[in-house]
């Protein structure tokens, strides 16, 4: 071989060996997957969801996964930010993200996009739509239904000529739409009829408060005899704007938030729903770490539910309660959702004292 070949042939060698580290460097790299994080995106700051979905579920994923982190945001109530904290996390390699959705509707595009990379989401709380892989809830027309029995029991002997004031939740939300049906469902049979009824998008209380505000002007302040209230927010503005009104009627909310329950106590509202925290956010808490590690979750999700995009979702659905001031030191102060202490302030010792929660 030659001087000139011998050159040529190392030249060649050199250019074909550079030629796939050029075209290696000019890759962007790609973010590995995360796969010791779960991802857990709430919707807004109500009390439960600040002060124990968010404590509870970070202690069962810690149980089970002593490498697993919660990663955790909140959209405060708008969707566009938990849009944005949703595709950060999918852009960030989390493979399992436990989503309760602002809007379940809008977060369809989202989650069919996340499990188009094989992101698994957990519809929490509300069901989204899209392709989620698991919903952990409580059985909401059911609920809705609890909700309507429970005016009807405080009605009593009037339940039947009974004129009621219906504040819905949030029809975006589909839990709403389910506690609605199911309200329905018992107070169009049981009570004498509905003389006002609004839909409150996105449970805002202050929309709430000017909606009862404009019965109680429409209607007169003898016009009804019940408000049913699709949660504890909107139930609190009903309460308000009855007491300004000088009336004290059979009113129900949803949640059992500390101030809700001191409404109880206080007699400014007649029951709430008592939705437990812990079983749904272990529960959920147990999905995420099931699906991060590639498990069946079969045993953790025994029903299906359809949502308008996707049917046979696997599901675990909870059962609720109702609670009163009678049975407030059954249920969520024995759960230990609640402290007696926070419950009963300074204000409310008298009226703690006769239940016997002093």
């Amino acid at each position: 071989m030659t001087a000139q070949s011998r050159r040529f042939l190392i030249g060649a060698l050199t250019l074909s060996l550079a030629l796939p580290l050029a075209a290696c460097g000019s890759q962007q790299p790609k973010k590995p997957d995360d796969n010791t994080s779960i991802g857990l995106l709430l919707p807004d700051k109500a009390e439960r969801y600040e002060d124990f979905d968010r404590r509870i579920m970070a202690s069962k994923i810690a149980s089970r996964c002593l490498d697993c982190k919660l990663r955790y945001q909140n959209a405060a109530g708008d969707v566009e930010t938990q849009r944005r904290q949703f595709e950060e996390m999918v852009n960030d390699g989390v493979r399992v993200i436990v989503l309760d959705a602002v809007d379940s509707r809008a977060a369809g595009p989202w989650v069919d996009a996340a499990a188009k990379k094989g992101v698994k989401v957990v519809a929490y709380d509300r069901l989204a739509e899209g392709a989620v892989a698991a919903y952990v809830s409580y059985d909401n027309e059911k609920i809705g239904k609890l909700q309507a029995e429970g005016l009807v029991a405080a009605l009593g002997a009037r339940a039947a000529t009974a004129r009621v004031v219906m504040l819905n939740g949030s029809p975006s939300d589909p839990n709403a739409v389910a506690f609605k049906k199911g309200a329905h469902a018992v107070l169009d049979r049981k009570v004498g009829r509905i003389v006002y009824e609004k839909d409150i998008p996105g449970w805002s209380v202050p929309l709430a408060r000017k909606k009862i505000t404009e019965a109680l002007n429409t209607l007169g302040p003898t016009g009804f005899d019940a408000v049913h209230a699709a949660n504890d927010g909107m139930a609190g503005a009903a309460a308000d704007a009855l007491e300004k009104a000088g009336l004290q009627l059979p009113l129900g909310g949803q949640d059992a938030e500390l101030t809700a329950l001191q409404r109880l106590v206080k007699g400014t509202q007649t029951f709430t729903v008592y939705k437990e925290v812990r079983p749904e956010a272990q529960t959920a808490g147990e999905i995420a770490v099931d699906l991060l590690q590639g498990k069946h979750t079969r045993s953790l999700t025994p029903a299906t539910v359809d949502s308008k995009t996707h049917s046979h979702i696997p599901a675990k659905l909870f059962n609720a309660r109702i609670v009163t001031r009678k049975n407030m030191a059954d249920t969520v102060i024995r759960d230990g959702a609640v402290r007696t202490d926070l419950i009963c302030t300074k204000d409310l010792k008298a009226e703690c004292a006769a239940l016997g929660l002093d």
